[in-house]
């Protein structure tokens, strides 16, 4: 059943230019617990992919800022951020590799100036 926009329902489809949010509720009993699980794991899952973006965004900033030693300070937190998202498959392997590089490479950019 179609709801207007603005609904708090947790899952949504984007068709061009249509929007509209569906509730998917399973009939079958092994279908509804394996829905709630995968809605608790969503939970874990955008935390930690919040937390990555959170301190990739950060060292960029200090980038930005042409501050290398705290960028340097906090590239320990960031490869953390990442591998933990890389290991648990909220981004893949090499997308984590090339993050880490972009951000060693930028920090030393700047710390060579």
């Amino acid at each position: 059943m179609a709801k207007e926009e603005g609904s708090e329902v947790p899952n949504s489809c984007f068709f061009r230019n249509m929007r509209y949010t569906l509730e998917i509720m399973p009939i079958i009993k092994g279908a509804k617990k394996a829905y709630e699980g995968s809605l608790r794991k969503k939970v874990f899952n955008d935390r930690r992919s919040r937390t990555m973006k959170k301190a990739v965004k950060e060292t960029q900033e200090l980038i930005n800022k042409k501050d290398a030693e705290g960028a340097e300070a906090l590239i320990s937190k960031v490869y953390k951020a990442i591998d933990k998202a890389a290991k648990t498959g909220i981004i893949k392997k090499n997308a984590a590799s090339r993050k880490k590089s972009r951000l060693v490479k930028a920090i030393q950019k700047v710390s060579k100036k």
